[in-house]
Formats: C-alpha cells, structure tokens, sequence
C-alpha cells in the first residue's frame, strides 16, 4: 500500500491546481544539455531543453507544445502491476479464512511476480533501435521542431528520469559500403548507425542527463520490503509443513 500510494496521481489543492513537481536534469563536467522537466503523476507535462551544438557552439532551445504531454509507460506499468498485486491481497471477505499452507504458497507467488514486475518496469527501460527513437510520437512534441539531425529519448532508469539527446550526421553515400545498422539498445553510443526514411546517419555525440525522483526511490524499496516479507511468510509455511509431514515412529 505505501508503494501504492507513491504512484497515486498527486491530489488537487486549493482552487483546483493539480500538483506538480519541477525536476533539473544535468550531469557533472559539461554544459552541452541541460533540461527542466515537469512530472505530474505518469506524465512529463512540461519540458524545457538546452542544447548547445559542438561544431558551432550554438545553443538551440526546444519546450514542449503547450497543448502536448508525454505519458511514462514505466511508471504506468509499476503502477498497475503493485495495485494488481493489492487487489490479489484484498479480494476476499474480511472473514475468508485460508485452509492450506499451499493455497497461501499461491497467492504470495501471485502477488510476487506483480510486485517483481513492478520493480522490473523502473529498473530495466525498454531496448529501443534508432529509428524507433527517431519516429517515436516523442519527436513531434517539441516547439521548434526539433531538427533533423537530433533525436531525444526519456525513460525511467532505477530511481532516476532519465533524457538522452542525440547528435546525427548525415552519411554520404560514399561512406555507406561500411554500413552497418545498430540493433536496440537503452543507450546508444557514437558510431551507431541508422536508416531513417531515404537516408542513412550516425550518432555524432551521445548526452545523457538525469535527476533523482524521490517518490520512485522510495517505491523501489517499498517493493523490496514487500517481497521480502513474501517470501518470510512462504519460508514460515514451508518450515510448518515440514513439521507437519514429520511423523516419528
């Protein structure tokens, strides 16, 4: 339940304003991106990006469309995989009472793998190819659009939102004997390459900023207690069971 109220969307306050919570994405030695990100629930509301291009140093400025948010499929999963793994728990009569130690086995099985598919969706983002990236609804978010030597990804990462922006280059058909496509992956690095529409490119440089979501810390040890007490109550109906079936002659 204390998981499950993590990832409840936040509650309206005074005059009807839905909480929001502001987040500073950037990374330690570089000023090449840095972003403000604004999460309310599931969604990246609003989104403010910097980027500043190596080969000029000119610094280029993206934002969401106002009438646009982005929905975190990760936390939307976790969420419904922990109240899933509440509703396993509370579906019965207050008085219902259990009548073997395998019938209990069952159920915390059950609860256990919503509860392990839960931390799974924050802990292991979804593998994705480049051109997944590059026509992913993501991309038409933006105003200015973004151009089309830059692609940008968000994901949840562990406890972390997590924004990589990618620097392409056109490969001219001369170079492209040595084609080879990446395959998916969460982070690609420079030298990926990739077919997009007619024309080919590769990653010129990879930045990768991030920041700590409190609430999902905490989700994730919350997730880490539940399991763990799943797995006491199994380990005390197999020792009872042993004692059970202990017939001395």
């Amino acid at each position: 339940q204390e998981a499950s109220h993590r990832f409840a969307l936040p509650t309206s306050g005074s005059g009807g304003a839905v909480k929001q919570e502001n987040f500073v994405l950037s990374t330690s030695g570089t000023d090449q991106v840095k972003g403000v990100m604004t999460l309310q629930g599931d969604a990246l509301c609003q989104a403010d990006i910097n980027l500043k291009m190596p080969r000029n140093n000119q610094l280029l400025h993206f934002a969401f469309r106002e009438d646009k948010q982005w929905k975190l499929q990760q936390i939307q999963d976790a969420r419904n995989h922990v109240n899933q793994a509440i509703y396993l728990l509370m579906n019965r009569d207050v008085n219902y009472q259990f009548k073997t130690g395998l019938e209990v086995l069952k159920l915390m099985d059950a609860v256990m793998l919503q509860l392990s598919r839960a931390r799974n969706r924050l802990t292991t983002p979804a593998t994705l190819t480049l051109p997944e990236i590059a026509c992913s609804g993501l991309t038409k978010m933006f105003t200015p659009a973004l151009p089309p030597d830059v692609l940008v990804n968000f994901y949840i990462n562990l406890n972390k939102l997590c924004l990589t922006v990618y620097q392409l280059h056109v490969l001219q058909p001369s170079t492209t004997k040595n084609f080879k496509p990446a395959g998916g992956s969460v982070l690609h690095n420079p030298g990926a390459m990739f077919e997009f529409g007619s024309q080919r490119y590769e990653v010129s440089h990879v930045h990768k900023v991030e920041c700590v979501v409190p609430w999902l810390n905490d989700a994730l040890v919350f997730f880490t207690v539940s399991l763990q007490l799943c797995q006491q109550l199994k380990d005390k109906i197999s020792v009872f069971s042993s004692y059970w079936n202990y017939r001395p002659y």
